[in-house]
């Protein structure tokens, strides 16, 4: 198997359903000979696994050390936080993760601090992404999170309404907070080329039919949940592989990532925006579209600001103000 690099990947949390799963994608993917499996609990099991599936030609090491996980790696993947469970918010889970959050961002700064980039999946994303990225020392178009779940599920809702295939739903994205705050922007998607905005409102897709699937998008996670009594772990493994994978140099991402906002309207911030994503890291673009889309942006922003703003209480992170004491690329 031709692999895409050589460099060093670390799985963060690769005991998990989500880290495992991972660990296959990427080997099954052909991303890199180098693999490594880093977990608070040993991931020893998970790699015999592996092993054990005939993978060729590739170094799968595991290990609940950080010094030996870290140390030489180019690219990360974390999933190593708590799960969200049935009747939970992904707030819910901002004090116990964003700690974790921290210790990753410090261990990168020791260990590996010329790592290329890194990808964070753990709930709440937007706000474990930024802390982790705060005390890394990275750059913010080196550390990205997972917020392209929610296009999928628009994406594929979409689909399913109208009988068509996924390729043919263009233009769908999810913006802002990767949870139930988030924007979804309808104006730009097209259904097998009609635009999506001249059929809502008729007996094909009536207004109320729209705005309950702009509801359900935003509570996909908590569906996957009571279906499979469980969060959901395939989807984002998957996403999360893709997202390294356009970092290495591979294709493109095809979907919105959250990204470090820094502009005269978004600003010390992590939320999905108008991104690309490839082996120059991230970039963004404001998103535009309706008005009503954009003040729902606005309120999403808002809304990860007092998150933000919690972390300070809680003593995880300094005022913003001293944050490039910290990382003086912020």
């Amino acid at each position: 198997m031709a692999f895409l690099t050589n460099d060093k990947l670390v799985i963060v949390g690769a005991a998990g359903m989500i880290g495992s799963n991972m660990v296959q994608s990427a080997l099954m993917m052909g991303l890199t000979n180098d693999i490594c499996l880093y977990d608070v609990f040993p991931p020893t099991g998970v790699a015999e696994e592996m092993l054990q599936s005939g993978f060729d030609n590739v170094k799968i090491t595991s290990t609940t050390d950080a010094a030996e996980a870290f140390t030489g790696a180019k690219y990360i993947i974390s999933s190593g936080g708590a799960p969200r469970k049935e009747g939970m918010t992904r707030e819910d889970l901002l004090k116990g993760n964003c700690e974790i959050a921290r210790g990753l961002g410090e261990n990168i700064k020791k260990y590996c601090p010329d790592v290329k980039h890194v990808v964070i999946i753990f709930n709440p994303a937007d706000l474990t992404g930024l802390v982790t990225l705060l005390y890394s020392g990275l750059k913010p178009s080196q550390v990205t999170t997972l917020a392209a779940l929610d296009t999928t599920r628009l994406q594929s809702a979409l689909a399913k309404k109208f009988g068509v295939m996924q390729s043919e739903i263009t233009g769908c994205a999810t913006y802002g907070g990767h949870g139930e705050q988030m924007a979804v922007f309808g104006s730009h998607v097209e259904i097998a080329g009609r635009k999506l905005t001249d059929i809502i409102g008729t007996d094909e897709f009536p207004a109320e039919e729209w705005e309950q699937m702009k509801k359900d998008v935003t509570q996909g996670g908590a569906a996957i949940i009571k279906l499979r009594g469980r969060s959901s772990f395939q989807s984002p493994s998957y996403l999360s592989v893709e997202m390294i994978r356009s970092a290495m140099g591979g294709e493109k991402f095809r979907f919105p990532v959250g990204t470090y906002a820094h502009d005269d309207k978004y600003n010390h911030i992590m939320m999905a925006m108008d991104t690309t994503l490839d082996e120059n890291g991230a970039s963004y673009k404001v998103p535009q579209g309706l008005p009503e889309e954009n003040a729902k942006l606005d309120a999403s922003y808002a809304h990860l600001c007092k998150m933000r703003d919690e972390l300070v209480t809680l003593d995880i992170v300094p005022p913003i103000e001293k944050w490039s004491e910290i990382n003086p690329n912020l």
